[in-house]
């Protein structure tokens, strides 16, 4: 029987999902746009007055770390630019770097290449 080696999440290599579109202003914040589709946005948009784009605004260092996102960098490799960046106010770097790119993945706002995480 031959055992896996264990999955690292900092050699996944991040990509921000085409279903939403973004900008960052001339200050580099980020801000995402969120289309609200589907049967039950609808009776929201209709019945409630929800908008049918929400715009998600990021932090300093959340828009830094988004736009570093290109398809080709590891998130390791990402993790050493912030580290780079923020310095101490990054810390503890990888507990928050890894919790901050599920948060992207489970509101599809980034994907994985070749791979999908848990």
């Amino acid at each position: 029987m031959s055992k896996k080696s264990p999955d690292n999440f900092l050699d996944h290599i991040p990509v921000v999902s085409e279903e939403h579109s973004w900008d960052a202003d001339e200050a580099g914040k980020v801000t995402i746009h969120m289309v609200h589709r589907g049967f039950y946005a609808w009776i929201a948009q209709k019945f409630f007055h929800r908008p049918r784009v929400s715009h998600i605004d990021l932090d300093e260092m959340g828009s830094f770390i988004f736009q570093r996102i290109d398809g080709q960098r590891t998130v390791g490799q990402i993790a050493e630019l912030v580290k780079a960046e923020f310095d101490q106010k990054a810390e503890p770097l990888y507990d928050r770097l890894v919790k901050y790119m599920q948060i992207l993945r489970n509101n599809g706002f980034i994907r994985f290449v070749g791979k999908e995480r848990g």
